[in-house]
């Protein structure tokens, strides 16, 4: 009885935004371990380079190309670079995500907002976007949104974020229904809280961090590692008939 191939991602080209650390590192790393030649990405090189070459330290396929997705130019720029380098994608996951403030709502920055909306809004939109034009011409591929379940329980004083990754959710069902005629699915994964730098201000926090454990059927932080089972499963054809879904990989928090 043979293994299944079902994850099996041998000579697709996937892009992993925000991913020099974190959960970005974890799914850039597995789509490597499982065939992709992954698309190594975040602002900025060093930390990119240093994960695509663990990435080929372990035999797998990788390249780093920094890519600032609130800047419109730098989204342009990278899908050229795409376009010219491997002629094609497979596999998009927006994951490069910021969150500026910890504060009451009402004490919302203006910067700080259009900030949060430029990379976890427009950043995501015209990734995507970018990325569908592209699957479109080879007919179809895989997009993968990193939301978080704050789009759907909003997380105390992160007002601004919360509300942007409910627009993600919204967005991977607006990108499910008008691209799939293309062959092209989009899902989202909506992580609960996880041990990454990003959510220091949350786990590093003893008494934050207790009273969020005790809304976690599971009773702990998940690893980044524990996103990128999921991400996996979306980007590849053992997702095939799966479109539209806001996946939440939370320990039980939204049940």
């Amino acid at each position: 009885m043979s293994k299944t191939q079902l994850f099996d991602l041998d000579g697709k080209i996937a892009f992993v935004s925000g991913a020099s650390r974190g959960i970005g590192e974890a799914i850039a790393k597995l789509l490597a371990q499982q065939g992709a030649h992954v698309i190594v990405s975040s602002r900025k090189i060093d930390g990119c380079q240093h994960v695509a070459d663990a990435i080929i330290a372990d035999g797998g396929k990788a390249t780093a190309i920094a890519c600032h997705i609130g800047e419109m130019e730098q989204i342009t720029g990278v899908f050229a670079r795409i376009r010219e380098e491997f002629g094609r994608l497979d596999i998009l996951v927006n994951n490069a995500a910021t969150n500026p403030q910890f504060c009451n709502v009402l004490d919302t920055d203006l910067g700080a907002f259009q900030k949060t909306v430029d990379v976890n809004i427009r950043g995501y939109f015209f990734m995507s976007v970018e990325a569908g034009k592209l699957m479109r011409e080879h007919g179809g591929g895989s997009i993968i949104n990193v939301a978080s379940i704050n789009g759907v329980s909003p997380g105390v004083f992160q007002g601004i974020y919360s509300v942007t990754k409910a627009a993600v959710i919204n967005m991977t069902k607006v990108f499910a229904k008008e691209c799939a005629q293309f062959g092209i699915r989009c899902n989202a994964l909506l992580p609960g809280l996880t041990d990454t730098k990003f959510a220091s201000a949350l786990v590093s926090n003893e008494k934050i961090l207790n009273t969020a454990l005790l809304q976690i059927p599971l009773k702990r932080v998940a690893a980044p590692s524990e996103m990128a089972g999921t991400v996996l499963y979306l980007a590849s054809d053992a997702s095939s008939y799966t479109t539209g879904v806001a996946l939440n990989v939370d320990g039980g928090f939204l049940s």
